[in-house]
């Protein structure tokens, strides 16, 4: 599998992180927005550790980009580009976190606020799919993976533009979703998560959407206690995927790209 897609024209100033973990090519739309304008890459993590993600995404910016880049980190990637940030903080001009998860255990309500937003039927399907990719002997986990995103477009979306994945968003692979979820799961558990955080120096800004089973507090009440230059943005009418939101998409770029400008302006 490719590693990178490129976008606009150098200098590479800006890097979007996709989530998942394992849903490589879902931030094509953010990169694609910004491309008239910067050059931007799009790495694609396909290490099966969080160490291994953390190495990969630092030497993709440093090969691929005029560092220190601004990272724009969508859910997994939001954890996954602070950790780079807290490790390498000399790569990093500026973090932006976009729907990340939460950082405590105490806020980790995501599977519950999903299925409250579901029928029983739904969730019977849901729990089906679920099942079926728990199943070893299971040939076709990567698809049921996609399926299984795609469902939950449906929960975790206010009003959402399309149901369908972006035609550049590639195949979802199910052993590193399982393999980085089970350890990113336990780094928050144990508080590592947010200790690591705590290590980061550059401005930090959080966009976050007001129906995102994802608390918001969960990310807003953690990071303004440690780190120092902090700030946090709420969307309204937006769920977890502020770009494919008709009622929050324009607001979101307009903040996105006003946080990009500012930063660069001062470079």
């Amino acid at each position: 599998m490719i590693n990178i897609r490129r976008y606009g024209s150098l200098p590479v100033k800006i890097a979007v992180v996709h989530g998942g973990p394992g849903a490589p090519g879902e931030m094509a739309p953010v990169a694609r927005t910004f491309a008239p304008d910067f050059g931007v890459i799009e790495p694609f993590q396909t290490a099966e550790t969080i160490d291994g993600q953390v190495e990969e995404l630092a030497g993709l910016l440093e090969s691929e980009g005029n560092i220190p880049l601004i990272i724009i980190g969508y859910s997994w990637g939001a954890w996954l580009g602070g950790m780079v940030t807290a490790r390498y903080p000399h790569l990093v001009e500026k973090l932006i976190l976009v729907s990340a998860g939460p950082f405590l255990e105490q806020y980790a309500t995501v599977w519950q606020n999903r299925m409250n937003r579901l029928s029983k039927e739904e969730q019977q399907e849901v729990q089906i799919l679920m099942d079926r990719m728990d199943d070893p002997a299971c040939e076709t986990r990567d698809t049921l993976l996609a399926a299984f995103g795609s469902f939950l477009t449906r929960t975790d979306s206010y009003h959402p533009i399309s149901l369908v994945p972006d035609p550049d968003s590639l195949s979802c692979n199910h052993d590193i979703h399982m393999r980085i979820w089970e350890e990113a799961a336990d780094l928050r558990r144990s508080g590592r998560l947010l200790n690591c955080f705590q290590k980061i120096s550059c401005p930090v800004v959080a966009i976050h959407g007001a129906y995102d089973p994802h608390p918001a507090e969960g990310v807003r009440e953690p990071l303004f206690r440690i780190i120092r230059d902090f700030r946090f943005i709420l969307l309204e009418k937006c769920g977890h995927c502020p770009w494919n939101e008709v009622k929050a998409r324009d607001q979101f770029y307009a903040v996105l790209k006003r946080e990009v400008t500012d930063c660069l302006n001062l470079l």
